[in-house]
């Protein structure tokens, strides 16, 4: 049997950890990861965001939801290890570094659409990402067929319930979330 001291040191490195670089928040992480770590282990377990919500682990929820190189996604479904160079955003650095509110933060509390708060996060970043994909007229499943293809889509109530149709709230608090989101439209 061969001892610790007798094993070969030249053995290739860790073949189920690699090393990448996230840009979380404004701020460059390079961390370690092993290649099963999803996105939302490593915010909440690595940088300590843990403003993303582990709601279902199945991308079925949304309260995971944080966005990625300006596009919303379900970071419990992201391996981190395809992720390198990216750059991410959670509810925690949409203020900036202040201690500013993003207006969607603000309009949550001023229409009190949460109640218990575990879905807020992934619906403020949601909501953001949502506004971006309208306002850059990407549609949606009821934008009107006749609508100018590139142009910016209008937000009315229909069309931001579908939006954020994949973010539940548990709490039923939908009505004031989507008048919070009515009041940043531009």
């Amino acid at each position: 049997m061969e001892s610790d001291a007798a094993r070969d040191t030249s053995a290739p490195p860790d073949q189920h950890h690699s090393e990448v670089t996230l840009r979380v928040n404004g701020k460059q992480h390079t961390l370690t990861v092993d290649h099963r770590s999803m996105l939302l282990d490593v915010l909440r377990e690595d940088l300590d965001l843990t403003g993303a919500k582990k709601g279902c682990d199945h991308g079925q929820c949304g309260a995971c939801t944080v966005l990625v190189d300006g596009r919303r996604a379900n970071s419990c479904l992201l391996p981190a290890v395809a992720l390198d160079g990216g750059d991410i955003t959670t509810v925690e650095g949409l203020g900036g570094d202040g201690e500013e509110l993003h207006p969607l933060q603000r309009a949550f509390l001023d229409r009190d659409a949460f109640q218990c708060g575990y879905c807020t996060p992934g619906q403020i970043c949601s909501a953001v990402g949502a506004l971006a994909e309208a306002a850059a007229g990407h549609p949606s499943h009821v934008t009107d067929p006749d609508s100018p293809s590139g142009q910016p889509v209008p937000l009315g109530r229909e069309e931001i319930r579908e939006r954020l149709s994949g973010n539940l709230c548990r709490c039923g608090a939908y009505p004031n979330i989507v008048e919070a989101v009515e009041d940043v439209i531009p």
